[in-house]
């Protein structure tokens, strides 16, 4: 990769860290989002190891086929693991690792802009089995833009992500999970399945990778099932990743890997 090519990266980073998925929190004197940082190296946490001879996982669940959103139904102790905001090297293939190390497949909704700085990363997830997902082009509030412009941006980060990982791109998440009815139809319009969120983890605090894990736990052991909500471009993500599957795994739940099937009844209604 060259240094410019990187540095966009490391910037586009920092820039999207500032830019947590989900909505602003109500004021709160016992969280400083001026805090919120990524880190720049991952230096200190080894690699997750391959699967040790002998060691085997149970955490492998359904594939569950969907066409549209009312068909994402996830049973009791069922969840999606999904990632936001990368692709970005020395994160996002760590987070690989341990999918592959536990035998279950993630849902990335990818940045276009980060896609197309690493496409042969990109590539890499979709080649490994994993759902695909945009997540605009350049993560702005869809809801401070026009709507010609939302549907505009829209647009560009399918268009990347489809180049760059060589997949159709049936996911969408909304930065900041800042949507409307308006638009949501509009992603529907695009053959696209909008993911909401069930667990957030809250990995963009600056938070140790334990809290990550506690807090993740806490909160699906409330709901039972759910898809979770995760961002590859954090160090502190992909370090709790290991813990965080395995007590998964020891309290029994399941991981779903979703796929899309076009509805054919649609298409057929579409052409006449």
């Amino acid at each position: 990769m060259s240094r410019i090519a990187l540095l966009s990266s490391v910037v586009l980073a920092l820039a999207l860290c500032g830019c947590q998925t989900t909505k602003q929190p109500a004021p709160d004197k016992t969280i400083k989002t001026s805090s919120i940082k990524t880190e720049e190296s991952t230096a200190g946490f080894p690699k997750p190891a391959n699967l040790a001879f002998g060691e085997t996982h149970h955490l492998a669940g359904r594939v569950l086929t969907v066409s549209s959103l009312k068909d994402l139904k996830l049973e009791p102790k069922e969840v999606v693991l999904s990632f936001d905001d990368g692709p970005i090297p020395g994160r996002t293939d760590r987070v690989l690792a341990t999918l592959d190390r536990f035998g279950v497949k993630g849902a990335f909704m990818m940045v276009g802009e980060m896609a197309a700085l690493h496409p042969e990363l990109a590539r890499r997830v979709a080649m490994e089995g994993n759902t695909i997902g945009s997540h605009t082009y350049k993560h702005p509030n869809l809801n401070t833009l026009s709507f010609d412009m939302a549907i505009a941006e829209i647009a560009r980060g399918e268009a990347a992500v489809t180049k760059a990982t060589g997949t159709d791109v049936n996911f969408f998440r909304f930065p900041y999970l800042s949507d409307n009815r308006k638009l949501r139809s509009a992603v529907a319009a695009r053959e696209m399945i909008v993911m909401d969120v069930d667990v957030d983890t809250k990995d963009y605090f600056n938070s140790t990778p334990d809290q990550v894990a506690d807090r993740a736990m806490n909160r699906l052991r409330q709901r039972g099932r759910g898809i979770i909500l995760m961002h590859d471009i954090h160090k502190r993500t992909a370090a709790m990743l290991p813990a965080l599957l395995a007590r998964l795994e020891a309290e029994g739940y399941k991981v779903v890997t979703l796929k899309f099937k076009k509805d054919a009844k649609a298409v057929e209604m579409a052409s006449l």
